[in-house]
């Protein structure tokens, strides 16, 4: 087995990345089909299960909601 010598601070950036490489891998597998489209395209459905959650504030939601109405995807 050979030895190879890299600087410390490129030992961390390709830890990291094999970390977040391994994280994704994780959540791909967890889920059936993580590109499958979201439930529902009603906007006010969206930000009511968003409020529900008790999470995130009005600022936010406002900001959700506007962006929402505006996306193509939301268009009816």
């Amino acid at each position: 087995m050979e030895t190879i010598t890299i600087p410390k601070k490129e030992y961390h950036e390709l830890w990291e990345k094999t970390l977040r490489y391994e994280y994704l891998r994780g959540v791909i597998e967890e889920k059936e089909d993580i590109f499958s489209p979201p439930p529902t395209k009603d906007v006010k459905e969206i930000i009511k299960n968003f409020k529900e959650t008790k999470l995130y504030s009005s600022c936010f939601l406002e900001s959700l909601e506007k962006r929402l109405k505006r996306s193509s995807y939301c268009k009816k």
